[in-house]
């Protein structure tokens, strides 16, 4: 008990210190060059409270039950030795854990010219497919750098093909689909399927899984663009600043049972549930637990539903409107360029309020044995996310098409694939999937959003793309994390071998 409770007060000593920066920047733009209506920063620091306790209860469920549950599952599909067991696990696994994301009903109403089931059954097929080819790819010893290479320029190819409409939302679809639910588990499957594998390799790749999983909902979208006329309709929700009169309409907004915490209970307990039933079923043909450890994987199963729910809840009631009212407001500014370096700074610390991001830079931590510290991946990918909101906002002023941004980004990403090792190319696409979680949904892309309502710019071009960057730049700062990473590693052996006369093995990460 005393180590439960030591546990969990790390937790939220976490949560409180990678909010609490990106909370206190809204607060000063709210008392300074944006201030906002009383009730809508009310909303704001509730929203901001339910976040933090929500991000602490949802870690800790994450340690204690779902990823116990996903390595033990990647255990099961490596010893089955059967590639059919493998693929069909894969492949369902894939599916039902996308088709129960939260974000991705979110990303399925921003396309009206296609039916939702369509959108959310072609994405979730897609991760599926994808996580079936990134699961053999680990069995069959296909470095990762082949499989982006290859999909990444068929997606390029296909995008000079695709209506203007669908471009900057397909790409989003990778960041929307791999959130708070899947990195976790996905992340998790790898490390169970690297266990079994007994070269000196297999650290390697234990990761890849998010990375290659994200190219399935690109060309998923894609597709659709082919098959559904795009039209005259609007996109993007209505994410106009309520009315409300006092403390108690602020309260009714978070407990709405359409739009507040009864909303989001339903919808995780939905998302939960492929997982729940996952485990019950590996529980009785293979993990076969002790009471004792049954109990607490269903106690960290608990746990992570209602941090789950009181993270969205928050993000989503408290975190949104204030998103889109602060670009909105800014962008109308005089000095409108102020936009850019505001923008910079929210996205550098907002990035550690992601909860996916957590979990992976402890994973990393942990699989490559302190080698790759939670603190230079936390660095890394707030670099990323500031100079992606950078971009994103210079590219709203001047009405840049996306496009210009991600294919060099893209091209800079894959090119350093060859000079760094492994584990970081592999590592460096998992986390463009960690970043752009609820946190760039809930907030960044409504930020856009707003910044391009009041430039008259359209929403499906201009605003939506945010995600992608976010999912693109820490491509390149992990892996130049990783560059320098091997430059210190051959200084480092070339000064032992002078010293010592031997031969030095370059460890862990080849």
């Amino acid at each position: 008990m005393k180590k439960f409770k030591t546990i969990m007060f790390d937790n939220f000593s976490e949560s409180i210190r990678a909010a609490l920066p990106v909370i206190l920047i809204i607060i000063v733009l709210a008392f300074s060059i944006a201030p906002m209506p009383n009730n809508l920063f009310l909303s704001f620091i509730v929203g901001a409270a339910m976040l933090v306790a929500g991000m602490g209860l949802f870690n800790l469920g994450v340690q204690t039950a779902m990823t116990p549950i996903g390595e033990g599952i990647g255990t099961f599909i490596t010893k089955s030795r059967n590639m059919w067991v493998m693929i069909a696990v894969t492949l369902t696994i894939g599916i039902f854990i996308t088709v129960a994301e939260p974000d991705l009903q979110v990303l399925a109403s921003q396309i009206p010219s296609v039916p939702n089931p369509v959108v959310v059954v072609s994405v979730a097929v897609g991760v599926g497919l994808f996580l079936v080819v990134s699961i053999l790819r680990m069995l069959l010893y296909i470095p990762i750098s082949r499989i982006l290479i290859g999909c990444y320029a068929a997606i390029f190819v296909l995008a000079i093909f695709v209506p203007n409409e669908y471009l900057a939302i397909a790409f989003d679809a990778s960041g929307v689909t791999t959130g708070p639910m899947t990195v976790p588990f996905i992340v998790s499957i790898g490390i169970g399927v690297a266990a079994i594998r007994s070269d000196k390799h297999a650290t390697n790749d234990s990761f890849g899984l998010v990375g290659i999983s994200s190219i399935g909902p690109i060309l998923s979208v894609m597709i659709l663009g082919f098959l559904y006329d795009p039209g005259s309709s609007g996109y993007g929700a209505d994410l106009a600043v309520s009315a409300t009169e006092n403390s108690r309409e602020v309260w009714l907004q978070f407990t709405d049972i359409s739009t507040g915490l009864p909303h989001f209970l339903i919808e995780v307990l939905i998302a939960l549930a492929p997982i729940a039933a996952f485990f019950l079923v590996f529980q009785f043909v293979s993990f076969k637990l002790k009471k004792r450890d049954l109990l607490k994987i269903l106690i960290g199963l608990v746990l992570s539903l209602f941090g789950l729910v009181m993270f969205l809840t928050g993000a989503n009631v408290g975190f949104m409107p204030a998103g889109y009212f602060l670009g909105d407001l800014i962008a109308g500014l005089d000095y409108n360029w102020i936009i850019i370096p505001a923008a910079m700074l929210i996205g550098y610390f907002i990035v550690s309020a992601e909860p996916a991001v957590h979990i992976l830079n402890k994973t990393v931590e942990e699989v490559s044995s302190g080698a790759i510290p939670y603190k230079a991946m936390q660095i890394s990918l707030s670099i990323g996310v500031c100079v992606s909101m950078g971009l994103s906002m210079i590219r709203m002023l001047f009405g840049i098409h996306v496009m210009w941004f991600l294919i060099p980004g893209f091209t800079i990403a894959l090119a350093l694939s060859f000079f760094v090792p492994k584990m970081f190319t592999a590592i460096a696409f998992d986390s463009g999937g960690a970043a752009s979680g609820p946190m760039t949904a809930t907030f960044l892309l409504p930020f856009g959003i707003g910044v391009c309502s009041n430039l008259s710019g359209r929403t499906i071009t201009d605003a939506f793309g945010v995600v992608a960057m976010v999912a693109m730049t820490p491509l390149i700062t992990i892996q130049i994390m990783g560059f320098i990473y091997k430059l210190r590693l051959k200084t480092k052996t070339k000064t032992e071998t002078q010293e010592l006369g031997t031969n030095k093995d370059d460890g862990i990460i080849e």
